[in-house]
């Protein structure tokens, strides 16, 4: 190996590297230039692109920080890459539609955010942020024509999400085809050993080794893909469009709440993709739980963990502390929103004070007995709020508000 023996720490640190992965490509690769950095002290390259279409990064985003943060800790300096020129076009990774363009004014704005948040997460002194405007503006029209007969029509129809769209008729923009070059063509430019991305980013992430070879670059990076983490609901990936997601910009209080709805099952698939518990730790949990520790438990030391990893030591136990209150002993916040409202029904008072989205889900949740007025469960959904008096609505056990009736 690199004829470099095997380092005594290699198996602990390629267990980490490995741990939740759901493919890697070249991983003799990634074990060599481990070794390396373990006997030599020498450094090699991982990069992630992030294209800025929203503003906010959600718990999904932070699995590829928290592998990112594991490869600094075993030698990788990483390239954090904003896609501030391909965001413009839009990633067609499974979609049905040619996405939308943002404006460069939407990307520099999404992108600053980024910037803001990765670093709870990672080192930022073995992190480069690069943009990949710098070198495909450069590139410019006769570097992409270029760019484009390094690949064929054929073989990006072969892509799953393309291939479907094809025989349905459904059109595909000449600009899906060359964003995945584009990407590809990023690795050319920084020159990466490694590049980490979702599973649904195998296509982009091995026109990157192919673009390297390409182009001469003198080395193919090794791929590692990480699998999509499940949201809230227990089903489907986490996603904003979803509403199954945690952002790691909510309020402790929220976040912790949220942490702590998900299932016992999914709570391990957590404690894999996101913890900084290691493995031997986390298995341990696993056995306590076993043998009868409540897994409620194990669920408020993840929320804890990770509400502190975005706010602070010390705001994961405030936050807990806050659940209890509430949710244990059936007490009401102190930070719940006031609205001075006039005499209404309870349906409309609901919807006014936001606690419900329209009236039929205002009459759903009272006809589920999830409503209480100051603590009483009520079921009429004609009840009036009368004027010059204060109501505490209530929707199950985390949605409040003041009524002050004028």
């Amino acid at each position: 190996m690199d004829k470099l023996k095997k380092h005594p720490d290699l198996k602990k640190a390629m267990a980490e590297i490995k741990r939740g992965s759901s493919e890697i490509i070249g991983i003799e690769d990634i074990e060599k230039l481990v070794n390396r950095f373990l006997h030599t002290g020498e450094r090699f390259t991982i990069k992630a692109g992030f294209d800025p279409t929203a503003p906010d990064l959600h718990l999904g985003h932070t699995v590829l920080l928290q592998k990112l943060k594991t490869f600094q800790k075993y030698g990788a300096k990483v390239q954090f890459l904003i896609g501030d020129f391909t965001a413009q076009i839009g990633d067609p990774t499974g979609k049905s539609k040619t996405r939308k363009m943002l404006t460069p004014e939407e990307v520099k704005k999404n992108a600053q955010t980024y910037k803001d948040q990765v670093f709870k997460i990672l080192d930022k002194d073995l992190t480069d942020v690069v943009f990949n405007s710098e070198w495909l503006n450069a590139l410019g029209a006769a570097g992409i024509v270029e760019l484009t007969t390094t690949y064929t029509v054929a073989r990006m129809l072969e892509r799953d999400d393309f291939e479907k769209r094809y025989k349905s008729n459904t059109p595909i923009a000449i600009s899906e085809f060359i964003y995945p070059l584009l990407q590809g063509y990023d690795s050319v430019a920084l020159k990466s050993d490694i590049e980490i991305g979702g599973t649904d980013q195998k296509f982009n992430l091995l026109m990157g080794r192919h673009l390297q070879n390409v182009y001469n670059v003198g080395k193919q990076q090794a791929v590692i893909m990480m699998p999509l983490l499940v949201g809230l609901d227990g089903i489907n990936k986490m996603s904003k469009s979803l509403g199954n997601y945690v952002a790691i910009t909510e309020d402790p209080n929220t976040m912790y709440a949220k942490i702590l709805s998900i299932s016992d099952e999914l709570m391990w698939d957590w404690y894999e993709l996101l913890s900084d518990k290691s493995i031997e730790e986390i298995n341990e949990l696993k056995e306590k739980v076993k043998n009868g520790m409540n897994p409620k438990v194990a669920k408020e030391a993840l929320a804890i963990e990770i509400v502190d990893r975005f706010h602070g030591k010390g705001a994961g136990i405030k936050a807990k502390e806050h659940f209890d209150k509430v949710h244990k002993m059936g007490a009401i916040p102190d930070d719940i929103k006031t609205f001075e409202i006039s005499p209404m029904n309870i349906v409309d008072a609901l919807v006014t004070t936001k606690l419900a989205s329209s009236k039929s889900e205002a009459r759903r949740h009272i006809k589920g007995g999830a409503v209480k007025v100051n603590q009483e469960k009520i079921d009429d959904q004609n009840l009036m709020l009368e004027a010059n008096k204060e109501y505490i609505l209530q929707i199950g056990k985390r949605k409040f508000a003041k009524a002050k009736i004028v």
